[in-house]
């Protein structure tokens, strides 16, 4: 009986954990849909939200800016001393491999990496992946060039702390112009 209650108590435990993520994404999607439909009145400075959606796995998500443990808990998150997408430099986003960036591992070279930011849509070519010792902090390091780092716990399928770190690295190939919210997928 003992533990049918705590088995209980998890499931419930994680289930509020997806809800509140779900319910978190949705209202950052409202809030990403109407800035885009008024991007023509935001300065190309202004903070805005970030998409990333990438097509092999299926991945639409709103980025946070920042990785602490509770931004984390609601979407990605854009470690915020590295470059922003788009920029010259390294971008780095990290998310937990139990909800968005649990496929990343199936990303191979050339792979495509989509990221909307304000009215455009940086296209990013996978160019490596590689698993890091957590305490490598290497591949946050600055880059010369357009770059974007994704970064989640491996292996992926680990039951508890992961030991270590899955890199997906990628380079800007194309800065488009985003005309719709839809637009990002096509």
């Amino acid at each position: 009986m003992i533990l049918l209650v705590a088995g209980s108590g998890i499931l419930g435990y994680v289930a509020s954990q997806y809800w509140y993520m779900y319910r978190t994404q949705r209202v950052l999607e409202h809030e990403w849909e109407r800035q885009a439909a008024a991007r023509s009145h935001v300065a190309a400075d202004a903070p805005v939200l970030t998409r990333i959606s990438i097509p092999k796995i299926n991945l639409e998500a709103i980025v946070l800016e920042g990785a602490s443990p509770e931004q984390l808990a609601a979407g990605p998150g854009h470690i915020t001393d590295t470059a922003l997408p788009g920029q010259a430099g390294n971008a780095v986003i990290t998310g937990h491999r139990d909800t968005f960036f649990r496929r990343i591992f199936e990303l191979e070279t050339g792979d495509e990496v989509l990221i909307a930011r304000g009215s455009l849509v940086f296209r990013y070519q996978v160019t490596g992946k590689k698993v890091v010792k957590p305490d490598d902090v290497s591949v946050l390091g600055p880059t010369s060039d357009a770059q974007l780092t994704l970064i989640t716990c491996y292996p992926i399928h680990y039951i508890g702390p992961a030991p270590k770190r899955l890199v997906v690295s990628s380079r800007l190939v194309a800065t488009d112009p985003s005309t719709s919210p839809a637009s990002l997928l096509q």
